[in-house]
């Protein structure tokens, strides 16, 4: 996959409104709105509080234009397959129609909810950030997943990809052992908690309103198609 620069994030958004929309085989339904003020908080959600840092902090780099209208939020596992399957059959297309024409920028997220070998991922693609190469680092994991719990990415199988994709491995395997990202890692699988997550995919949508639409599973692209769509209209 080709993507574009990564980027830091830009100024908060004011407000964000969350519309909640289940896809599934019953088709779509959704919930009643819920409303984050400009210190933000959602009672609803219950403890702990959920703020704009719950979407934004505590993950990659941005993939994308920084003043992007739309951010693309995914909290993943490097070893589920549906997360595997929105990777190859969405993700790029997502990157050629929205990504690289500055209309949408991505974030990723960590939800570790598989077994150790999705932490210490985590950490490899953390640890490639330091050398600005998170994204390809996470698109060397996804390209090489063969399965849940397997030894895929494995120690030995993380050093290798960070040996294809060029990193300095002194630098990446003092990271490794140092642990550097641990608490940007658990503050992200704490952040999926905050928001009720009980699986990976999730996505959510924010637009340039501060409407947000959450999306679970490994949706098609035209869903997200859709929504981006209408975002841009506003």
């Amino acid at each position: 996959m080709i993507h574009g620069p990564s980027l830091g994030i830009g100024a908060a958004i004011a407000s964000v409104v969350i519309v909640i929309i289940f896809f599934g085989i019953n088709g779509i339904s959704s919930e009643s709105e819920l409303v984050l003020e400009q210190t933000p908080t959602i009672d609803q959600f219950g403890p702990p509080k959920v703020t704009l840092n719950t979407f934004l902090g505590n993950g990659s780099p941005i993939l994308g234009d920084n003043n992007a209208p739309i951010t693309l939020v995914e909290f993943g596992d490097y070893q589920c397959h549906f997360c595997n399957v929105f990777f190859h059959n969405t993700e790029d297309k997502i990157v050629q129609k929205y990504v690289e024409t500055g209309k949408v920028k991505i974030i990723f997220k960590d939800y570790n909810i598989i077994g150790p070998d999705s932490v210490n991922a985590s950490h490899g693609a953390h640890c490639a950030n330091e050398q600005g190469l998170f994204w390809e680092y996470h698109d060397i994991l996804y390209s090489n997943w063969t399965g849940e719990n397997n030894g895929w990415a494995s120690s030995e199988n993380l050093l290798k990809f960070a040996k294809e994709i060029n990193l300095d491995l002194d630098k990446w395997s003092e990271c490794m052992l140092n642990g550097n990202n641990s608490q940007t890692i658990l503050a992200s699988n704490e952040d999926a908690r905050a928001l009720e997550l009980t699986g990976t995919p999730a996505f959510f949508v924010i637009g340039p309103d501060g409407e947000t639409t959450r999306l679970f599973g490994a949706q098609p692209f035209e869903t997200f198609e859709r929504i981006f769509e209408t975002e841009l209209k506003k």
